[in-house]
């Protein structure tokens, strides 16, 4: 056995090593392709630094689980407020995980209250589906063409992408899409009476960071109601300040009847999510004895997770941190469309507050046609990471791309950071998009083995 002080001694050969021989040995292999296995062993903010001392930007931000940056002071002196409490104790009422209930109940929007922890998004998804499911009494649930919800069977079967589908078919049934930010196609599959939910991301953010059109939200609510169907906001990912606001739905002034809540509930310290409901919903679904075990954990809402979830609302809070997202969520953009103005290899800039989608133009001309078309397909699936690669690479920035468009980079950084830090990475990609003019210059000095493999396929 390998004790914890001797694997914190490991170098970063021997943690690829152990991945590669007892872990995901794919996903080694796809990391080191763009040099992205280092070995991380420090972090504070938004900067981080590798097992060699050199200094990075997280302009990642764990995909939003880092709201409040890694490792903030106040979280982790609240963790240690509780070190010596049970962390679960199944037969007892776990008081902080009270309290967390009520200050979320406290700063959701409409008439949410009553709370379920748990412990991931997708966790939090499933939970919400149930309850959409047992308080209605129907079965079919909507979702939207893009979205992503997460990978396990219920949240998978929401999950707008065929790619991580279809592997796993047949799915749950009783699950159907819609365009996203399309009001009409939304009522044409409302009409039929038997739907449960429909769950919505307000900002589709695998699916590229698409926002709708205003008002888009708050149309799904009145929809929702009108044909006897639930409204699930998925704020996993737009949540806690992370847009602009304390979630992203208030934008329209949406108040839907369940939300689900992960990544920086805890400050992305622990993990912790949450789906929270209205008092209707919940006493249809789970508010009687014969009801109340219906839908169980066994970590949800222990003492750590709650603790640190009660510190990071606070932080979010006290530092202004959705007020700060949109300040200097702002200013990136303002940086972006000049840097857009200058170079042709940015199609659109899409985002709010502190999430952020750059996607990338498509090669044509000539050497497309030479290709016959394999540039095109290698652009669609890795002009993203490429950029991704040069930014941490060479100029020390954290990104990647979004899972349902890998044409598309995430700016996702701390909700902490300075423009200073932000002026860093314009700066970088300044000097990326000068240097590489074209996609296949960026492939060639990125890594020959990712263009090779894709001209090889037929």
């Amino acid at each position: 056995m390998i004790t914890l002080d001797d694997a914190l001694k490991l170098d970063r050969r021997s943690i690829i090593d152990l991945h590669r021989e007892y872990g995901n040995s794919g996903f080694v292999s796809m990391l080191g392709m763009l040099n992205f296995d280092k070995l991380f062993v420090k972090a504070e903010g938004v900067q981080v630094w590798d097992s060699d001392g050199n200094e990075y930007l997280d302009f990642l931000g764990g995909y939003g689980s880092l709201n409040t940056g890694h490792n903030h002071p106040y979280i982790i002196n609240a963790l240690k407020k509780v070190q010596e409490r049970p962390n679960f104790m199944q037969a007892s009422l776990p008081a902080l995980a009270g309290v967390l209930a009520a200050n979320l109940a406290e700063l959701t929007p409409g008439k949410l209250k009553h709370c379920f922890f748990g412990n991931s998004g997708a966790e939090a998804v499933e939970g919400a589906l149930k309850t959409a499911r047992i308080a209605t009494g129907k079965t079919a649930i909507i979702s939207t063409i893009g979205s992503f919800h997460g990978k396990t069977m219920g949240a998978l079967s929401a999950t707008g992408r065929e790619k991580y589908q279809e592997p796993f078919k047949p799915l749950v049934p009783h699950f159907d899409k819609v365009p996203f930010n399309d009001i009409k196609a939304l009522e044409e599959r409302l009409k039929k009476g038997d739907v449960a939910a429909f769950i919505v991301e307000p900002i589709q953010g695998e699916g590229g960071i698409i926002i709708p059109e205003p008002g888009y939200l708050k149309a799904v609510e009145e929809l929702c109601h009108h044909y006897g169907a639930l409204f699930i906001a998925d704020e996993i990912q737009t949540g806690l300040g992370r847009t602009g606001k304390m979630f992203a739905c208030e934008w329209d002034e949406a108040n839907p009847d369940i939300m689900c809540i992960a990544k920086s509930l805890s400050g992305g310290i622990i993990p912790a999510s949450v789906f929270i409901t209205t008092e209707e919903v919940w006493n249809k679904a789970y508010g009687s004895k014969e009801k109340c075990l219906l839908h169980t954990t066994t970590f949800g809402g222990n003492t750590w997770a709650a603790a640190a979830g009660i510190a990071a609302l606070e932080v979010v809070i006290n530092e202004n941190l959705a007020e700060r997202a949109l300040e200097m969520g702002n200013y990136l953009q303002d940086q972006l469309n000049e840097l857009n103005q200058r170079h042709g290899l940015i199609k659109e800039i899409r985002g709010r507050g502190l999430l952020v989608g750059l996607e990338f133009e498509q090669p044509k001309g000539m050497l497309d046609k030479i290709s016959g078309g394999a540039l095109t397909r290698a652009s669609e699936e890795y002009l993203g990471s490429l950029v991704a690669g040069q930014l941490q690479n060479k100029y020390g920035v954290i990104t990647a791309y979004t899972l349902n468009n890998p044409n598309v980079i995430r700016l996702e950084p701390p909700l902490v950071v300075t423009k200073e830090q932000i002026d860093h990475v314009i700066s970088a990609l300044d000097s990326i998009f000068e240097a590489n003019k074209s996609f296949l210059g960026m492939a060639v000095k990125s890594t020959g083995s990712i263009i090779s493999s894709v001209f090889g396929r037929k």
